[in-house]
């Protein structure tokens, strides 16, 4: 269980390790952990649902461990664990993708799979070490063959190919020196709050505590925003959507923010003075989690729907549905108003997004909060290759309340 100190998993950087059935993942995640986390064996196929582990890496700082079944894997079931394998890829920031030392000498000279899997996490501009694994198995000219074959697959990072001796402390150590050393390539994580504050400003947060917030807890986005918050050295007040023109009236200075719940986005507008810009969680979430462009687009893409239009709404938490849920009673609620009583929404919650789009007319994301960028970003590029508008809860709320143009965006 995650305690009050630990980061969590959305805000790690995700170390998927790829390849064939018994290449050596296993074995390597638990010596880079240095503690047995998923099972090792010799019988191909024994890593079926992928396995995570929570780790700290110098520079990399709070990361996860993926293993992954084996990408050749047969029938059915195999091709089963080989999408949950894809799946996983969605959440990479950083790939590698092990090579057996040991494989037939034809498999190696077209190593179809591996490339395939590269030339994806190439797309996506993805840091990826190819790992030569069982070198142990193989004299050393034939390793130095084998990696004179690969530098052409990476011939702007030659230096990102490694050879690994199965289970060898050493070789796990040099992997962890270079998975460390991409600290410096990956983008850099970016400000919730965007360019909107900086030191000293006064931030007035609205949140409202209703059902959703479980008794005793913030919500995610909110804890995660009111620590990036106190990190900039900004002042931070915070109400619930009651209590908001009262706090306005003691400030002794108006606020220099004020970043509300997209529920209550309505409320706070009518409330607040003109000159104070106001944004919502969901919206700062928009471009900490996602591209707020697009999002932006999505919502000018919501002009031309109507009620025969066919809408995804997809929430990236999975959670029982509890009265006036956002996702599942609010929104739908008012996009009906707008567009009509028997629009088609459909609702998918969790890990659950589906790989065809084409058949809906626009997709609303919530905040993501519980994914990493990563993830939602592949969800993005899946949208945009299908050509399918996308947008997220916060824009959508502030452009059903008319509000879209006046709100401060990151």
């Amino acid at each position: 269980m995650n305690d009050l100190n630990s980061t969590p998993r959305a805000g790690r950087v995700h170390i998927g390790f790829f390849g064939r059935r018994n290449s050596g993942k296993s074995s390597l995640i638990n010596n880079l952990a240095n503690q047995e986390v998923t099972i090792v064996s010799d019988q191909p196929g024994t890593t079926t649902d992928p396995v995570l582990k929570a780790i700290e890496l110098p520079k990399l700082g709070p990361c996860v461990l993926q293993d992954t079944a084996g990408f050749d894997d047969e029938g059915e079931l195999g091709q089963l664990r080989v999408d949950k394998s894809r799946f996983i890829a969605e959440k990479t920031d950083i790939a590698v993708i092990l090579i057996p030392a040991d494989l037939p000498e034809n498999e190696l000279n077209t190593l179809r799979q591996e490339k395939e899997w590269l030339q994806s996490f190439q797309k996506r501009r993805l840091p990826v070490l190819l790992a030569v694994s069982k070198a142990d198995k193989i004299n050393q000219e034939k390793i130095s063959e084998i990696i004179n074959k690969l530098r052409p697959l990476l011939p702007e990072n030659p230096d990102l190919i490694v050879k690994l001796d199965n289970g060898s402390p050493k070789s796990a150590a040099e992997l962890r020196e270079r998975l460390c050393a991409l600290a410096d390539v990956l983008e850099p994580a970016p400000f919730i709050t965007g360019k909107l504050v900086k030191a000293g400003d006064t931030v007035l947060l609205v949140m409202p505590q209703d059902i959703q917030a479980p008794q005793g807890r913030l919500i995610l986005p909110q804890v995660q925003t009111i620590r990036e918050l106190l990190d900039r050295r900004a002042f931070v007040v915070s109400t619930a959507a009651e209590g908001f023109p009262a706090v306005l009236e003691k400030l002794s200075l108006p606020p220099n923010l004020i970043i509300t719940d997209s529920q209550v986005f309505a409320h706070v507008y009518a409330h607040k003075p003109a000159e104070i810009p106001l944004t919502s969680f969901s919206v700062l979430f928009a471009a900490y989690k996602g591209d707020l462009a697009y999002y932006l687009k999505g919502a000018e893409a919501f002009d031309s729907l109507i009620e025969s239009s066919r809408i995804l709404i997809a929430e990236c938490c999975s959670h029982v549905p509890l009265n006036e849920d956002i996702g599942r009673v609010k929104l739908p609620r008012l996009l009906k108003k707008r567009l009509g009583p028997n629009l088609d929404l459909s609702i998918v919650s969790g890990q659950d997004f589906p790989q065809d789009l084409t058949s809906y007319d626009l997709i609303i994301q919530c905040g993501a909060c519980m994914f990493n960028r990563q993830h939602v970003l592949s969800r993005i590029q899946r949208a945009k290759e299908q050509r399918v508008p996308m947008t997220n809860y916060g824009i959508i709320l502030a452009k059903l309340n008319g509000i879209l143009d006046k709100i401060a965006l990151p």
